[in-house]
């Protein structure tokens, strides 16, 4: 995940540099997004009939193949829709192999840790995307120049995809996890429709969209906004970026046992959905008052990494949802990460124009409220809660240690 969080700070000035307008590179990553998306919902419904472990090695196998496409065929032409389909198509790679694992995650793990477990995942997923990642590229890009970061990230995958697949040896990623009678049209179909015949399965994709969709909509402007309207250098951009994730991180492993500790649920409701408006709208009306305050700048950025973190109890709540269909409901929950990489920039792309820097970011504090309020139907079954009361199911669904 450092591999494929390195260009996620610069990619977009990088474009803009060689000549793509705001809007193209807005549509480039939109449809990163949208195959992001698809692949995040293959992942679960795929880990079923192959087990996690083949997924994972084929993500690995598109985000390198095409990586080298993209920057051995398509930056050099400077040709646009070679760009979008090298990087489109790129997009089905990481969801293949982050969302693989995640599934085989919550397939072996006892229900009383999940949360901690899941913590863990998101510890080490944005601990590379895209905290280290940016953290590296804030000294690679000085040294080696944004063109061959580019490269070195390709490197940086392949070793630690290598790395998960060699020595992880945990046997049940290895088999498939659907019933042994159950056709493979019917998993993958299964996957999808378990949408709207969990209706709770289906809003809470709908959260997970919201969740990291500020998060992918803000490396398409903020990056600009920051170093032309703020003031700051592109190195200092990365480190703030890479300064947000670095409290994320840390936070991650916090909510996932408070969200053991308090409910999954009311976790994700206060300190995810609610907490994330607050920071967002703070994030920009902080940093707009006090221009290139980098101290300041840190604190702000800090605290909208630690309020994303407030979902990551979702991981454990949403295959919890449907116990049946644990791999459906991580497809419904991937779909909805996916979504996010390209609901993001869609938001960025409507409303940077008619709206500026000020109004997209009420557009996500919005979003943010909206996903909270929809927590009240993410109840356990047998279990009914009012927004924001404690969820404690029976002892084998509780959650707590």
């Amino acid at each position: 995940m450092i591999g494929d969080g390195v260009e996620s700070g610069f990619l977009s000035p990088y474009l803009l540099d060689e000549g793509l307008s705001k809007d193209r590179v807005a549509l480039l990553f939109t449809v990163y997004g949208v195959t992001a998306s698809v692949s995040a919902w293959f992942s679960g419904a795929l880990s079923d009939l192959w087990g996690p472990r083949r997924v994972m090695l084929l993500g690995l196998g598109i985000w390198a193949a095409l990586q080298v496409a993209f920057l051995g065929l398509a930056v050099p032409a400077h040709h646009y829709v070679l760009l979008v389909v090298t990087y489109g198509l790129r997009g089905f790679g990481y969801p293949l192999f982050a969302y693989g694992f995640l599934v085989w995650v919550t397939a072996v793990t006892p229900r009383h840790r999940l949360g901690s477990a899941v913590g863990w995942f998101w510890f080490a997923f944005t601990g590379g995307l895209p905290t280290l990642g940016s953290l590296v590229a804030s000294f690679t890009v000085p040294w080696l120049g944004t063109y061959r970061t580019l490269w070195f990230a390709l490197a940086l995958v392949v070793a630690g995809g290598l790395v998960a697949l060699l020595l992880v040896r945990e046997p049940t990623g290895g088999q498939r996890l659907a019933p042994p009678g159950e056709r493979p049209v019917a998993t993958l179909l299964g996957s999808l429709s378990i949408v709207w015949r969990e209706p709770r399965i289906g809003a809470g994709a709908v959260v997970r969209t919201v969740n990291t969709a500020a998060q992918f909509g803000f490396l398409v402007f903020l990056p600009v906004f920051f170093t032309d309207t703020l003031g700051f250098s592109l190195t200092e951009w990365l480190r703030l970026l890479a300064a947000m994730f670095a409290t994320n991180i840390f936070f991650n492993l916090l909510f996932g046992l408070v969200g053991d500790r308090i409910g999954w649920q009311r976790t994700v409701a206060w300190f995810g959905g609610v907490g994330c408006a607050v920071t967002t709208l703070l994030l920009y009306y902080g940093t707009s008052a006090a221009g290139d305050d980098f101290p300041l700048a840190v604190v702000l950025v800090g605290l909208f990494g630690a309020t994303l973190a407030g979902y990551v109890p979702l991981s454990a709540l949403m295959p919890s949802l449907a116990p049946d269909h644990k791999g459906q409901a991580m497809s419904a929950l991937n779909l909805g990460a996916g979504a996010s990489t390209f609901v993001g920039p869609a938001v960025v792309g409507l409303f940077l124009g008619p709206l500026g820097v000020e109004g997209v970011m009420w557009v996500f504090a919005g979003l943010y409220l909206a996903s909270a309020g929809l927590t009240v139907f993410l109840t356990l079954p047998g279990r009914t809660t009012a927004p924001g009361t404690r969820v404690v199911p029976a002892a084998p669904e509780a959650g707590k240690a």
